[in-house]
């Protein structure tokens, strides 16, 4: 499921890097692909960027379908869960730039499980979820409309559901099924988790950390003003995520808004979790936009007292 966008003359400096991305997958037998690709491409200078193509199915049995860009290089991974998805993604971008777009590269599988596991009791996930938050001594899960559309005859809602750094959005015609969806889809993603991930903010960044921090990009940031003209705010997100150790995902919205716009979320895995909203005439103005709303909020917390 996988594409290729090299530009003609790219194939030469492709060749030139297979040698040291080869030696990487040797020497770090034990890392997944996710790990793998944000390492070279830290190394090369161009991080990776993921992006949620698509959510589909049932909130049972999900589908996901992530695209992942490194370079000039894109490539897509589906599975049952956002993790999956993004491990097929970027095993596919390692494969390209090793040559062999066909092959499959030696990675341990069984740290990014492909199916959800069946959650404790089907019937009432919104109650098996609250259990799961007091066992573990997290706060208990809050809930949102985060949408409403279509005509008054068939509504359609998307309730969003906040569990310490965790996020999941559920859909459905009327705001409990949405609200069940999303219940069912975090106890799914809770249960994907590592045994070593069983604590609130699973990246590990909290936004207190920026106040003191007087690392390069985001002493940038806390000196400099956000409204310089054609600044590519995506990818100066995706430079100060890669520094201060916090993950960044665009999840595209399939309405536009009433002004016939573009629009997207731009979520940023930290404890809290944070999620900023941009529009644009097209779907990469819209992702700019979110990234500027979230590096001026990131900016806030760096700067607040």
């Amino acid at each position: 499921m996988s594409q290729e966008r090299f530009p003609a003359a790219s194939k030469r400096s492709s060749a030139k890097n297979n040698l040291s991305l080869e030696q990487m997958i040797a020497a770090s037998p034990g890392k997944t692909p996710i790990q793998m690709l944000h390492e070279y491409g830290t190394k090369i200078g161009k991080p990776p960027i993921y992006y949620m193509e698509k959510a589909e199915g049932n909130a049972h049995l999900p589908s996901f379908i992530f695209n992942v860009e490194i370079g000039a290089v894109t490539s897509t991974g589906q599975g049952l869960s956002k993790k999956a998805a993004k491990h097929k993604a970027a095993e596919a971008a390692l494969n390209i730039l090793k040559g062999e777009p066909g092959m499959s590269l030696p990675f341990p599988m069984t740290e990014v499980p492909d199916s959800p596991k069946p959650s404790q009791n089907q019937s009432n996930p919104i109650g098996t979820l609250q259990e799961l938050a007091v066992q573990k001594g997290w706060r208990l899960p809050e809930y949102s409309v985060a949408l409403e559309s279509g005509p008054a005859h068939k509504r359609e809602y998307s309730v969003t559901c906040r569990i310490e750094a965790f996020l999941e959005t559920g859909c459905g015609s009327s705001k409990k099924i949405a609200k069940r969806s999303a219940a069912e889809q975090m106890i799914a993603k809770l249960q994907n988790l590592p045994d070593s991930s069983d604590t609130p903010g699973i990246s590990g960044f909290r936004w207190e950390s920026l106040k003191n921090s007087s690392a390069e990009k985001i002493t940038m940031l806390k000196r400099n003003p956000l409204s310089i003209p054609n600044t590519d705010y995506v990818q100066m997100l995706s430079d100060l995520s890669q520094e201060q150790g916090f993950e960044v995902t665009f999840l595209d919205i399939d309405e536009l808004t009433v002004n016939g716009q573009y629009q997207c979320l731009a979520e940023i895995a930290a404890s809290p979790v944070t999620v900023c909203h941009g529009t644009g005439i097209s779907c990469g103005n819209a992702h700019n936009d979110a990234a500027h709303s979230a590096l001026q909020y990131v900016k806030i917390m760096a700067t607040s007292k």
